[in-house]
């Protein structure tokens, strides 16, 4: 099977068997922007309460959150971890949505994904998966998520070492896929959920998995 027909297949097969995703939880494109910052190196609980603070304090739009002193931002998002560090991400993807979008991150969408990723990308803190992850969830872009849940499956069904590169596992999919951004949104859902119900680190579940089909015998 060549390789877009087997990526549209397993897509169906996950989508099938768990039904649809509904990601990225967040009540505003801004919202989803932040909890793709929040959500670097911890658990989406940690974030939910981080997101909590900033929606009681109501620093929860882009203006308002660049208006607060670093330090108290530092301690709203405190429960998601690494709160001073994430604090100034915070504030360096203020700085861009403060001169390129006037805090209107919407406003960023029509420029398309060749110029706003990496504009993105300049922003000291944001990474490629962050970027990815703000661009596909928070700007409708047709650009795919990978993390080490990606890697993990890909590389137990021997498509791609797990130790791949970000860019050359984003080009694995995007090369052979669509460029559909609702498509994308979906899939890289559909992974997360799999890797972690089914395809864990540690005592994976084949029996029951809906990749199990695909696995080389």
């Amino acid at each position: 099977m060549k390789r877009p027909q087997l990526l549209l297949a397993m897509h169906d097969a996950m989508l099938a068997a768990l039904g649809p995703s509904r990601w990225w939880p967040g009540d505003t494109p801004f919202e989803v922007a932040v909890g793709a910052v929040l959500t670097q190196n911890t658990n989406w609980k940690n974030v939910e309460k981080a997101i909590a603070n900033l929606r009681a304090a109501g620093a929860l739009e882009a203006r308002a959150m660049d208006a607060l002193p670093a330090a108290r931002l530092a301690e709203l998002v405190r429960p998601s971890g690494s709160f001073n560090v994430k604090a100034a991400r915070l504030k360096n993807l203020l700085a861009l949505l403060r001169d390129e979008a006037d805090y209107d991150i919407r406003a960023l969408s029509g420029r398309g994904l060749d110029a706003l990723r990496p504009l993105l990308l300049g922003v000291r803190g944001v990474g490629p998966e962050t970027a990815d992850s703000i661009l596909l969830y928070a700007l409708d872009e047709p650009t795919f998520v990978v993390d080490a849940y990606t890697r993990r499956i890909l590389g137990r069904h021997a498509l791609l070492p797990e130790d791949a590169h970000y860019d050359e596992v984003r080009e694995f999919f995007m090369d052979a896929l669509p460029r559909d951004a609702a498509l994308f949104n979906e899939y890289h859902a559909l992974l997360v959920r799999v890797a972690k119900d089914f395809c864990r680190k540690a005592r994976p579940l084949c029996d029951g998995c809906p990749l199990e089909p695909f696995l080389e015998r």
